[in-house]
């Protein structure tokens, strides 16, 4: 048995720009379901991970938030059921564009529908559906997984209590859309993309698909991190022999060994089709306006988390967001930390995130 469970949709599935004919929907769970069925907890991941967030007796290896999910940690799966989907779109067990298309056999590639956030928080219906579970006890997210949660909660009021939303925010601001346009860009102008119609993907939009990552890790992170990570070190073990411009400082061997992990274990048209959709992403489409959008939420709390240092979601948009939400809810708490690994602190920075979510639960 592996960890890694996996649905089809039966018939087809309603995207907001398209359709889709029984699709897989994969996700991972740990801890169990209480008597009524209330205790669950459903997590919404970033863009690249997978649903394999923390390990489990099916699957021992260590998963992306392996601080916050298990037995007495802040997600204590003594106490929760905790479902982690696996993003529509992705290449890691549900349906995108990597796929292949039973209508006629052959890889969706750029056939694949328009994808939107939406389209990603209600393929949870179905997993909801599959376990009876009727409401859920909290929807948690970071990032592009933030706003999907919030998207879950705006569409599908009766089925969440609370939210939590970390290091997200209801839109992108245009400097992270023009940051993930210009990856997008790397990767369709690399020859080998060929289109979307490249083969394999490891055969795929190598250079394109690097230098995408590594301006990704560039601004996940942040300028205060950076200094004081790697000052002005220099690389060892590289050469003018090597190129005439080269890696000399060690920032930039970082930058290389973290793009190079990126290449074949991520398919390029999926990277491409969830980065539109973190972009195309507006709460406001569901009310006219940011003011509005919130009126018919059915949640009884919650929590947004911030990060000072975080250039792709400021600090001041999660302020916004809290705001906006406790003009319709009750409890709304906004908590900012001090992080100086910038977005990605949610990963990394533990000794502040573990307090500010075990609290909340």
């Amino acid at each position: 048995m592996k960890a890694l469970q996996r649905i089809v949709f039966d018939g087809q599935f309603q995207m907001k720009r398209g359709v889709l004919a029984t699709p897989t929907f994969a996700f991972e769970t740990w801890g169990n379901l209480n008597d009524d069925r209330s205790n669950g907890v459903l997590l919404f991941t970033g863009l690249s991970p997978s649903a394999h967030a923390a390990s489990s007796s099916l699957d021992p290896s260590a998963g992306w938030w392996e601080d916050m999910i298990g037995p007495n940690k802040p997600l204590d799966t003594n106490r929760y059921f905790v479902i982690c989907i696996n993003s529509l779109g992705s290449c890691f067990g549900s349906t995108g564009p990597a796929s292949i298309d039973p209508e006629n056999g052959s890889h969706y590639r750029l056939n694949f529908p328009v994808l939107t956030v939406e389209d990603i928080a209600d393929t949870a219906v179905t997993v909801l559906e599959h376990f009876n579970v009727p409401k859920l006890h909290t929807v948690v997210g970071a990032s592009m997984g933030g706003m999907t949660a919030l998207a879950f909660a705006l569409n599908h009021p009766d089925k969440v209590r609370r939210l939590v939303s970390i290091s997200s925010a209801a839109r992108s601001l245009p400097y992270s859309i023009a940051l993930r346009s210009l990856q997008r860009e790397m990767i369709r102008k690399d020859p080998l993309w060929e289109n979307g119609q490249y083969a394999l993907v490891d055969h795929g939009p190598v250079t394109g698909m690097r230098l995408a990552r590594k301006l990704g890790m560039i601004s996940y992170r942040s300028a205060e991190e950076w200094s004081e990570r790697f000052g002005r070190e220099r690389a060892l073990g590289f050469t003018d022999e090597d190129s005439p411009f080269g890696i000399d400082f060690e920032v930039e061997s970082y930058l290389e060994t973290h793009a190079n992990k990126f290449i074949g274990s991520f398919d390029a048209n999926c990277y491409l089709y969830l980065s539109r959709a973190m972009d195309l992403f507006d709460a406001a489409d569901h009310g006219g306006s940011l003011a509005n959008c919130f009126t018919n939420l059915g949640l009884e709390s919650a929590l947004v988390i911030g990060v000072r240092t975080d250039m792709l979601f400021p600090m001041a948009q999660q302020q916004e967001l809290a705001d906006e939400i406790a003009k319709h809810i009750d409890e709304v708490i906004f908590t900012p930390l001090d992080s100086i690994q910038g977005h990605d602190s949610f990963l990394v920075d533990m000794d502040r995130f573990r307090p500010a979510i075990a609290a909340y639960f």
